[in-house]
């Protein structure tokens, strides 16, 4: 059983993005200790606060200890395993419950004429609310801006709002779109959000939404776009989720893979296709200059179910031979635990670059001088990279996990391996420099897979018969 209000002593497992997203929840609370698994920041101190390893901060005198990471299974059945008990253990999708009604409110933010365009009314031309739960330039957090560039271009009254702020936010207004940044939509439900009320439409992105979607006013439509693999629902309540009233609410989803990880907790929810929409970069790809190697990438943040260890792996059993003819470039921010034991691990191997983080540009400049794109995910429901370097006419390598995986045909438009298959990446990447001049065509063909599923063309046609639906008919 939830409680009603967080109890005195807590202590937050947590210090990375997701420990600075929800922070200001317990501004007001005894906070007695950070708890990390990072030797390194052992006894440093956070926001005043210091860090212990998890085995020594249960030892303190607290109440609960709430988990601030997406990495919620692996992390408490560390707590369970130390003795802690699981009813002291809390996520932060728990805090609308546990901070309880008397929860100090943030104040809301608008930008541009989103107050004045809430208050407005105008029975002719419909009102759109499309709500991301941040405004990084991450692959959900994109999709939703086409979504919203496409519904301002044919005329709606379009506001985009967000849990927290972001560089999003510029671009959103660099195209006259309004904003909201709306700290309380972290902790609460659309019933408790009044500024919701008179939208024509609602569109939620992402599984974030699930506690705001569980006490919502049915009477107004809402499109719930799904982005989330089954590791985003480790921190789930299920008895939360079941509460979801399916009436007046239609759900879609990036492909196969969130479809089939929300319906594990809401089987009688029929979940239809959105793909998002990728931007064309406009490269010309006959300028593209080649050398002597084949040179494979991965983009995305160094971390476990991403799987750049797993192609590292593939990488140790290539023969001298084709590994000579090769090069790996991994892209993503490698201050983690796991980046840098990457990097460590493949410290006495040549032929492979770790980048850190680059820009959206770099990115788009290092796809267009790339031969293949190699998408290794443990989980990754639609990989935004995939895409873009379709985009570029490169052909890309999946694990069978990766929702693209769905729309690739193996050696025509692309490869798709066993997830966890080391000796099978191996293999394929062996192939790609044993067949290199085959490359290109594959990568013409990928483009055209680009064209037809993820182009914004593509995406405004489906993304706008779905809308034109839902405002006709409703969404239940």
């Amino acid at each position: 059983m939830l409680r009603n209000r967080i109890l005195m002593k807590i202590l937050l497992f947590g210090t990375g993005d997701y420990y600075n997203r929800y922070k200001k929840w317990f501004a007001q609370q005894d906070v007695i200790a950070l708890l990390d698994n990072s030797e390194q920041k052992h006894h440093t101190f956070v926001d005043g606060v210091e860090v212990l390893l998890p085995e020594e901060g249960i030892k303190l005198n607290y109440d609960t200890i709430v988990i601030l990471s997406f990495y919620v299974k692996q992390m408490k059945q560390q707590l369970l395993h130390l003795g802690v008990e699981q009813q002291r253990i809390f996520h932060f999708y728990d805090l609308h419950w546990l901070l309880g009604k008397n929860r100090e409110r943030r104040t809301v933010r608008y930008f541009l004429n989103a107050e004045e365009t809430i208050k407005a009314s105008n029975v002719n031309k419909p009102k759109v609310l499309l709500m991301s739960h941040d405004m990084t330039l991450g692959g959900p957090a994109i999709a939703l801006f086409h979504a919203a560039a496409v519904l301002k271009n044919r005329g709606y009254d379009v506001i985009y709002s967000s849990m927290t702020d972001g560089p999003m936010r510029e671009m959103l207004i660099e195209n006259d779109i309004p904003v909201i940044v709306d700290e309380n939509l972290q902790v609460s439900t659309m019933q408790e959000t009044e500024w919701v009320e008179g939208f024509s439409l609602v569109i939620c992105n992402t599984l974030n939404y699930h506690v705001f979607l569980s006490e919502r006013n049915i009477t107004v439509p809402v499109i719930w776009w799904l982005h989330d693999a089954r590791f985003f629902y480790d921190g789930v309540n299920k008895d939360v989720i079941g509460t979801i009233s399916l009436e007046n609410l239609k759900a879609v989803s990036v492909g196969p893979v969130p479809a089939d990880a929300i319906r594990e907790f809401l089987p009688d929810m029929d979940c239809g296709e959105l793909l998002y929409g990728v931007a064309d970069a406009g490269y010309d790809t006959a300028t593209r200059t080649k050398d002597n190697s084949v040179r494979f990438t991965t983009i995305g943040f160094l971390e476990e179910r991403k799987g750049q260890d797993l192609l590292l792996q593939a990488i140790c059993q290539l023969t001298d031979n084709i590994r000579s003819n090769s090069e790996f470039y991994m892209v993503g921010h490698a201050e983690t635990l796991f980046g840098k034991k990457l990097r460590s691990e493949s410290a006495d191997m040549s032929k492979i670059v770790f980048t850190g983080s680059i820009g959206r540009e770099e990115i788009h400049r290092l796809l267009n001088s790339s031969d293949v794109l190699i998408c290794p995910s443990r989980q990754d429901p639609m990989p935004t990279v995939a895409a873009e370097a379709m985009m570029h006419s490169v052909p890309c390598i999946v694990s069978d996990v990766t929702g693209t995986a769905a729309y690739l045909h193996d050696v025509e438009d692309g490869f798709v391996v066993p997830s966890e298959d080391v000796q099978a990446l191996a293999e394929k990447i062996t192939w790609c420099v044993e067949n290199r001049e085959k490359l290109d065509g594959m990568g013409k063909r990928a483009r055209k897979l680009y064209e037809n599923h993820f182009s914004i063309p593509a995406f405004e046609k489906r993304f706008m018969e779905i809308i034109e639906d839902t405002l006709e008919n409703g969404s239940g």
